[in-house]
């Protein structure tokens, strides 16, 4: 009897149809599948990419253009609304500031929370459950209700109008979420690798620098990403820790933009925070690689 033969029917029956070429028969919905989920993505898309578009363009007109001709093309192009911008010292201050940072902030948060996980991970000591859910806890424990002890703290410390008055909180309530996710990377990477390390004369740490950071790359760029865009979008805390124009992040910068003499300029508004999105658009580009292979599943295999 042939192996074909030895096949249920239905199996036989699919392998045919797919020899002579029939499309397979199914539900009704399953026809307009396709199309129901690219009418899905574009109409999300849309709810993203036209308020861009409309904020790049809009920067290129003038406040009569915006009242009369809001959706079309501008006529005549203002280009001065951005030159003015990228000419002056102010935007290139904020970039500087939140960039730093956004920096700071990750290199820190990753760089504990690499060491913790792989603690929680790795090792087996009393009480450990317990101090990994009390991290866990810290994902539950809403920013805004710390502001007040935060400020107060900060202000005892010195750290007020001092980038690690943001960048030490900041790094602290990015501690939880990062360490519960590497700490479950670190756990899917097999046991048989570190013995073999340490059978080979590395030691603990050493396995740690060269051997699990390499392969948990993926993971350690998701982290990343999330650390730098919380700091990036973040506003209230810098917000009330900076009184120092010269310390302020791109967010404040809008804020500030928007208060200022051009409060009634709506174009020149358009064309900062087109701007202020630009750095983060770039950052996205170039680690979309890492981050979409750092959430795709089987990451510690290849």
């Amino acid at each position: 009897m042939t192996q074909f033969a030895t096949r249920a029917p239905a199996q036989q029956e699919a392998i045919g149809r797919a020899k002579s070429g029939r499309p397979r028969k199914g539900p009704v919905w399953y026809v307009f599948k396709t199309p129901i989920l690219h009418g899905i993505a574009i109409v999300v898309g849309a709810f993203i990419i036209v308020p861009g578009l409309f904020g790049v363009i809009g920067g290129f007109k003038d406040n009569g253009q915006l009242t009369t001709n809001p959706i079309g093309p501008p006529d005549p192009w203002v280009v001065s609304n951005y030159i003015d911008i990228l000419t002056g010292d102010l935007f290139w201050r904020q970039l500087w500031n939140s960039t730093f940072i956004a920096l700071a902030t990750t290199v820190i948060v990753v760089g504990f929370s690499a060491m913790a996980a792989y603690i929680f991970a790795r090792f087996a000591f009393r009480g450990r459950e317990f101090l990994f859910t009390v991290f866990a806890i810290g994902l539950m424990f809403p920013f805004a209700v710390a502001i007040l002890p935060l400020y107060i703290v900060l202000r005892q410390l010195n750290l007020l109008d001092n980038p690690f008055g943001v960048i030490l909180p900041q790094a602290a309530f990015g501690l939880p979420i990062t360490i519960i996710i590497l700490r479950s990377f670190f756990r899917t990477i097999p046991a048989e690798i570190e013995e073999s390390a340490i059978l080979d004369g590395c030691s603990r740490y050493g396995f740690f620098w060269r051997v699990l950071l390499p392969m948990a790359r993926p993971a350690l760029a998701v982290v990343s990403v999330l650390a730098i865009v919380g700091s990036w979008n973040s506003f209230f805390l810098p917000l009330v820790i900076f009184n120092e124009p010269d310390l302020w992040t791109l967010p404040l910068g809008v804020q500030n933009f928007q208060q200022t003499q051009y409060s009634a300029n709506t174009a020149a508004v358009l064309a900062y925070v087109t701007l202020s999105m630009v750095p983060a658009l770039l950052f996205y580009a170039v680690a979309e690689r890492q981050l979409v292979s750092g959430l795709a599943p089987g990451i510690t295999r290849g």
